[in-house]
Order: structure tokens, then sequence, then C-alpha cells
């Protein structure tokens, strides 16, 4: 019966060594293009601007630079999500055939519509600082023409805030962030020591001392692979809900309208606030805000 016992217990133990050993690391990469290599205005980073379709190229050669890397340090599935403008951006023919990939909107997770609990890290491709930032190339958040503040917890969040927590709900940590140095330096700040690629640096909301692209692919290799053999250093980006958000429009009317929205409080001329009970229920609410039009067809 004892030997009975440890056999069916060595039994067990293999089998879920082998089940280990099986399973795929999974990476989730969100790409925005204002932290592009070479990006500083609205000539690069739409359709209408003359050097667009240049800075495709740039930005999908950025994430193809990743993709090849983090499968060199052993990632197996990868999800990436096109998160800029008009989330059309990465030349889908140019990535792996294997990659999957997330596009346009409107999608209830935003930038980073597609993750769950079965990532084991994200990386920011690409990213710009917050619109609270003085300093950041294109700094914004969410929406350069309509938002001058987001806060969640009375903590003022960029993009990369709003996007960690959001992983963060689904226990994935940030592994890698690439862009400016405002825009790495705000990003670890807040949400801890993970890696970071500067492609460019600052020098004002137009304007930008920067690599040359195939140098930039050459560091977001160098960081991916650095970030993947720590990957089990880093830690979830959360907060405890219910969460608080702050959000402050440059015009009156919007804040007016949105007031009588159900849960929304106005708490000054241009500032609105809504409780969530996580940063999913916040994130839904901010598609709606930043993204309904009455006149939205078909």
């Amino acid at each position: 019966m004892k030997n009975n016992k440890i056999f069916t217990l060595i039994i067990l133990l293999t089998t879920l060594f082998t089940v280990q050993a099986q399973k795929k690391m999974k990476i989730y990469i969100s790409a925005d293009m204002e932290g592009v290599v070479g990006a500083v205005t609205g000539d690069q980073l739409g359709p209408g601007g003359f050097e667009y379709e240049r800075f495709r190229h740039f930005m999908t050669a950025e994430v193809n630079a990743c993709i090849e890397a983090a499968r060199e340090a052993g990632a197996d599935e990868i999800l990436v999500s096109d998160s800029h403008g008009n989330g059309e951006n990465i030349l889908i023919e140019k990535l792996p055939d294997d990659v999957m990939i997330v596009r346009s909107w409107p999608r209830p997770l935003g930038m980073m519509e597609g993750i769950d609990e079965s990532f084991d890290g994200a990386i920011f491709l690409g990213y710009h600082a917050s619109t609270n930032s003085k300093e950041g190339v294109r700094a914004h958040t969410m929406s350069s023409a309509n938002i001058t503040s987001v806060k969640i917890n009375n903590i003022i969040m960029p993009e990369a805030g709003i996007n960690a927590l959001i992983a963060g709900h689904f226990g994935v940590p940030i592994i890698l962030v690439t862009g400016d140095d405002i825009a790495v330096k705000e990003t670890q700040n807040l949400i801890g020591n993970i890696e970071g690629a500067v492609v460019k640096m600052a020098i004002s909301f137009h304007a930008a001392k920067t690599m040359t692209p195939e140098a930039s692919y050459k560091l977001i290799r160098e960081k991916t692979k650095a970030a993947m053999k720590r990957i089990k250093q880093f830690k979830p980006y959360t907060l405890k809900g219910p969460l608080t958000l702050e959000l402050s429009l440059k015009n009156y009317r919007p804040v007016e309208m949105l007031q009588y929205y159900p849960g929304v409080e106005r708490i000054s001329s241009h500032t609105i606030q809504f409780v969530g009970k996580d940063i999913i229920e916040i994130s839904r609410f901010l598609r709606f805000v930043t993204g309904y039009n009455i006149a939205l067809k078909p």
C-alpha cells in the first residue's frame, strides 16, 4: 500500500511538471506611435501627414524588433494591439504569420483590448508622456484635443498608467516601455523599475533629439531580451477599488452634459468625477466619454 501511494505521488508530480513545462509564454504588445523613433509632429502621425506612410513602416519595424527578441527569449504566443489614432497603422502583412493583431475602435479595454490572465507580461511600444507633463514629445492622455488631466485615486495617470492598471487587473505585469526619455521616466516612476528603451530625447512638444530607425530597433531588441530575462521579477500594477476617476476637459459643454450621466459628479467648471468598482468599469466609461458621438455611423 505504501509503495502504491509513493507511485501515485510520483505520477502526480510528473504530470504537474509536464503541464508546467508545456505552458506557453504569452506576451502582449500595445503599440502607440508618438513614441516611435523620429516621430515629433502630426506630419508623421496621421494619414494626412506627408511622412505618415514612412512612419507606419518604422512603427511596424519596432513592433517586429520586439516580437523577434521576445521569441528569442522564450515567448511562444504574441498579441499586438494597434493602439494609435485610427488603430490601423501597423502594416499587418509585415508581421509574422502566427501573430494576431487588434485593430480599430471601439474596444472596451482600449489600448489593452484582448489582454487576459493567460499573459505573462505586457510591453508598451512607442508610448508618450501624459497630458500633465510639461516636457514630453506630443504629451497627452487619450485626447490632446479634449482632455487636460486624468487622475485615478488622485494619481496623475498617463495612458501607460491606465493601461498598466488594466493589465494589473488580470495579474499581468508591464515589463518594458519604449518612447522618449520623459515618457519612459514617467512610466517607470509610476509603475516600478521596468525596462525602458529611450529612442529619442524630448526637446519640446514638437522637437526631439532622436536615434535613427536601425539604432532604435537594435535598442528595442536588447531591452526586450533584458525584460524577458527579468520577467519573473515584475509585479502587476494595481490600485485597490473602488477607483475614483477625475477627468478634466478643455471645454465647458461636455462637462455640463456628462454630469447627467448616472454616477458622474461635476466637481469644477471643467472636471467631472466618476467612481468605478474597478479599472474595467473606469475603462468602459473613458471609452464612452472619448468615443461617443450621436452622429456616429453606421
